[in-house]
């Protein structure tokens, strides 16, 4: 049953935000002149990591419980655990129920500020499932909220606002929103019968691979901006990550053609999954060697 339910959220899809949220956990350690190995960091560190594990369960949880017709309808989606009946409708929305309780319960014990804008983060990603039936632009909200992961996790060490963590959650932002476009390209005709918006439904398969594209240009950029604004913290190990997750962002927009696509599912999770923890890896090494 376990099983099921982290299928359900597709817990692998973690390693996209959980390597933004570290960087900008153990930036703000930097920042601060924290020390890490501390037991009241260590606990910090993992109150922030089961914050993001019930709040992307929580999101995750949400959208497959109130897609279920949808799913139900798309063969692609037809399999999932809610219309294929491996979980029913009421216990996946008990799942979400109790994962948000969980998520605000454990800001509780992060920081004041955290919990004051713990309710508007889960307004947000909850919020992003709605998104599809009003907006084509429902990637971009999508985006924000994996954004929140590097600004949140600053915030739980520091308390306080600062213009680096939210140049990282920017980068997500419009990555995420690029890989998305990317994946919904494969419901295009499914979206389009079933009055769904989305990107490609707009602007149709070529011109929203040139969106995506535009969306991962503003990404490196963004990227760039950090590591000129964070210099004094940010060195060669990070602009060595920073081509690893430029070029692999690169490589996903030469894998996918508007009339091959085949390789979606590679370019969404594999290369997205590996350029986030290498960038990652590669940041927290120029922070701290």
């Amino acid at each position: 049953m376990i099983k099921k339910y982290l299928s359900l959220v597709k817990f692998s899809h973690t390693v996209f935000a959980m390597p933004f949220a570290l960087i900008g956990f153990f930036l703000a350690l930097k920042i601060s002149n924290k020390e890490i190995l501390s037991f009241s960091n260590l606990q910090l560190l993992m109150l922030v990591v089961l914050d993001m594990i019930f709040a992307r369960n929580a999101a995750m949880g949400f959208n497959r419980w109130l897609d279920r017709q949808i799913d139900k309808k798309n063969p692609r989606t037809a399999v999932r655990e809610i219309p294929s009946g491996q979980i029913k409708s009421k216990y996946a929305l008990w799942f979400v129920i109790i994962n948000s309780v969980l998520f605000l319960v454990t800001t509780f014990f992060i920081n004041n500020l955290v919990f004051y804008l713990a309710p508007v983060a889960l307004a947000v990603i909850l919020g992003y499932s709605y998104t599809k039936r009003f907006t084509w632009f429902c990637h971009f909200i999508l985006g924000l909220g994996l954004s929140l992961a590097p600004v949140g996790s600053y915030l739980a060490v520091t308390g306080e606002f600062s213009l680096l963590p939210v140049l990282f959650s920017l980068t997500v932002l419009f990555w995420t929103a690029g890989f998305d476009i990317i994946y919904s390209l494969q419901d295009e005709d499914f979206d389009k019968e079933n009055n769904l918006k989305s990107i490609p439904t707009l602007l149709g398969k070529k011109n929203a691979l040139y969106l995506s594209s535009l969306s991962h240009i503003i990404t490196v950029l963004f990227i760039i901006w950090a590591g000129i604004r964070g210099a004094e913290f940010l060195g060669v190990w990070y602009w060595a990550g920073a081509l690893f997750f430029g070029s692999s962002l690169f490589y996903q927009h030469l894998i996918v053609k508007p009339n091959d696509l085949s390789k979606v599912n590679l370019a969404f999770f594999t290369t997205n999954g590996v350029a986030s923890i290498v960038f990652a890896a590669f940041t927290l090494m120029s922070l701290y060697i």
